[in-house]
């Protein structure tokens, strides 16, 4: 069968020029996606689902305000053109200011090393959950809750502006969570694991390993002792390194929250510095092969790889064209949305901290007490405030990590960690397991990666000392 976009070139073209001149900028999205969705909680299935949607948006801008409709109903397109161009010029009032991007016309789709997983079928894909939901219950009889999440979704976009672009891409996305709860008495600890793939439904075939680790961390830290609360110098492991860059800073370098927010853009002042010399920050899409990777964002703008500090100093920001117009600065190609449903803002992509030189066993050396923590169970962020839960931990004492504990919490203030890291690990790795929220548009797609980080000066939450 035909996909229903096969002639939506055309269309777009000549829907774009009858518009055009009404308004100052106009962008049309159309997309088709289709996925599976399954979820098992211990020996119920509560979804077992296979769809496909297809739907689109419209942007309009006029004098600096926007209209936007979004629609699943391609013959009523010229309508919901008609509603955004409407309630821009309703709005408008100011100067639309878009940084300048050279108009494309391209046609590109994010390349798959393995299997389709739209060729596997729905019975394998939920045979392959209850095979992982078996190894989860089967590590211990004090797992009392398990859980298995595998989703996948392939988006073929087209894209079409006022300005001459007109581009096609697709992707193909996947990812499973897993996790474990255990009990013993009063005690409840809980294991998890995510991870996540553009590349083959293979990547997902072979996670016996993490799926059993999930449930064995579980029934580990039901007999741990809890660490005392205190403030600690801290190692991280690369995992956790990637999500605080992600969630403590990546999120304020967005542009969207800087140029809205006086307080925070004088904090994220260009040429301010936020960590020792050998700190190197970046994020971006076109490192090829991650969950945050693509050709063109969703305003079409390509792909790029964008320096945020640079020796320790702040050196750049994400943005889309309409923060880099009121910033006066460049697009970055971060205009991203989830689906047709909502309107692009700005997102993070791939991000990562680059490895250092120090050797990961030297990170210990000379610290009397403290905390090695890897993984994580979960977090949150306000502003430039965070508090992470690490997945495992162990004491450091005398230079040597010692006795495990749990509930390990780790809390501060961004800017004041960034400043206190001690020394920069020579590892490295990717962490593909990020589904980003942001504005109502949970579950986007990221990449983030890491060394191990050492850390004075970590506020750790456990018990009273």
């Amino acid at each position: 069968m035909p996909s229903p976009l096969a002639n939506a070139q055309n269309l777009l073209t000549d829907l774009i020029a009858r518009y055009a001149h009404r308004v100052d900028y106009l962008m049309i999205r159309l997309e088709e996606s289709e996925g599976t969705d399954i979820l098992l909680r211990g020996n119920r299935v509560e979804t077992l689902s296979e769809g496909i949607s297809i739907g689109g948006q419209v942007r309009a801008c006029y004098k600096g305000g926007w209209g936007f409709s979004s629609f699943n109903q391609l013959e009523t397109i010229a309508e919901r053109i008609e509603e955004a161009v409407s309630a821009a010029r309703i709005v408008g009032d100011e100067e639309t200011r878009l940084a300048e991007v050279k108009p494309v016309q391209d046609s590109c789709f994010v390349p798959l090393s393995g299997t389709d997983p739209r060729n596997i079928s729905l019975a394998t894909k939920k045979a392959l959950c209850d095979r992982y939901s078996e190894m989860l219950k089967s590590v211990d009889s004090r797992i009392t809750t398990t859980s298995v999440r595998y989703s996948d979704s392939a988006q073929r976009i087209i894209l079409a502006s006022s300005e001459g672009t007109l581009i096609e891409q697709a992707w193909v996305d996947m990812e499973m969570r897993f996790a474990a709860t255990a009990r013993d008495g009063d005690t409840v600890q809980t294991g998890r694991e995510t991870t996540g793939s553009r590349k083959a439904y293979e990547d997902l075939t072979s996670l016996d390993e993490q799926v059993i680790g999930a449930a064995q961390r579980a029934i580990a830290a039901l007999s741990l002792p809890s660490v005392k609360g205190n403030t600690y110098t801290v190692v991280i492991d690369p995992i956790l390194s990637g999500l605080f860059v992600h969630e403590a800073f990546g999120h304020l370098s967005e542009a969207d929250m800087a140029y809205e927010n006086p307080d925070l853009l004088e904090a994220m002042s260009i040429g301010r510095r936020f960590g020792p010399e050998e700190l190197q920050i970046f994020d971006g899409a076109a490192p090829a092969g991650h969950r945050g990777s693509y050709f063109y964002d969703d305003e079409g703008t390509p792909a790029t790889t964008t320096q945020l500090i640079k020796d320790g100093v702040l050196v750049g920001r994400l943005h889309s064209r309409e923060t880099a117009g009121k910033l006066d600065e460049t697009p970055t190609g971060n205009a991203r949305c989830l689906n047709y449903h909502y309107a692009p803002i700005v997102r993070m992509t791939n991000t990562w901290i680059e490895p250092g030189k120090t050797p990961v066993a030297d990170l210990f050396t000379g610290i009397k007490e403290g905390v090695y923590a890897r993984n994580w169970l979960g977090g949150m962020t306000n502003g430039e405030m965070f508090t992470f839960s690490a997945g495992e931990a162990w004491m450091i004492r005398n230079g040597q990590i010692a006795e495990p504990v749990r509930d390990v919490t780790l809390s501060g203030n961004v800017f004041q960690t960034l400043a206190d890291i001690e020394a920069i690990g020579d590892d490295f790795y990717w962490d593909e397991s990020g589904g980003c929220g942001k504005g109502g548009q949970n579950g986007l797609p990221v990449g983030c990666g890491g060394p191990s980080l050492r850390i004075r000066d970590v506020v750790v939450g456990g018990e009273a000392v």
